[in-house]
């Protein structure tokens, strides 16, 4: 990577972004010292502006930033830094030094996928998610519905909390439905993305 020190007198930007969940926690600078550390040492590495010195995130508090990649921008004078970090990321004791929740958000179902692919592989013994896709899809296909009518039910005559846990199943038993078909829930995401940047001229005639 060549990283070009020189356009703002030795330092460079380093935005830090979770790995798992894609918020950004923090942004700091390096000199080239303190990226070869961060590279060494798989720890975030900054030069301290005000104290003139390198440091390592949470090399007090224990709240590293673990790396997990690093990527420069177009121009060679910015990194982007995908990290797990370990507790709180800001001195304040809040989860990013912007004032966010650092959650995953819809980006769990993501996680979930994942760990439905991961089951599909290995298909370890004694798991619900093993025994579902062992039973075929016209079984897995047969939970969905029967998810979506408990779904609907709870949503007509039941009540919130229990709509969303059923809703939560439906959701799980189609991830698992859609892996034995060779998807993931992503292809549903761009299914709709590509819908929703169609032209609303094709919505009106659809709906006529």
């Amino acid at each position: 990577m060549n990283l070009d020190f020189e356009k703002m007198g030795g330092l460079i930007p380093a935005i830090i972004q979770d790995a798992v969940t894609r918020n950004v926690l923090m942004l700091g600078f390096m000199n080239k010292e303190a990226y070869e550390k961060t590279i060494e040492t798989g720890k975030v590495t900054f030069w301290s502006r005000t104290r003139n010195t390198l440091w390592t995130k949470g090399e007090t508090s224990g709240n590293f930033l673990n790396v997990v990649s690093i990527q420069d921008d177009c121009d060679h004078d910015t990194l982007l830094i995908k990290a797990n970090p370990v507790g709180p990321v800001c001195h304040t004791g809040a989860a990013t030094c912007f004032e966010d929740s650092n959650e995953m958000g819809v980006l769990f179902l993501s996680m979930l996928q994942d760990f439905i692919d991961k089951r599909f592989k290995e298909m370890p013994e004694g798991s619900y998610t093993t025994s579902l896709f062992q039973s075929g899809v016209n079984r897995m296909a047969q939970k969905v519905g029967e998810e979506a009518v408990e779904t609907v039910i709870e949503a007509t005559n039941g009540i919130d909390g229990r709509m969303i846990y059923e809703a939560s199943d439906l959701i799980y038993h189609l991830i698992v439905l859609l892996t034995s078909k060779g998807y993931r829930i992503e292809d549903i995401a761009a299914a709709l993305q590509q819908r929703h940047l169609k032209p609303k001229e094709q919505y009106d005639k659809k709906d006529k």
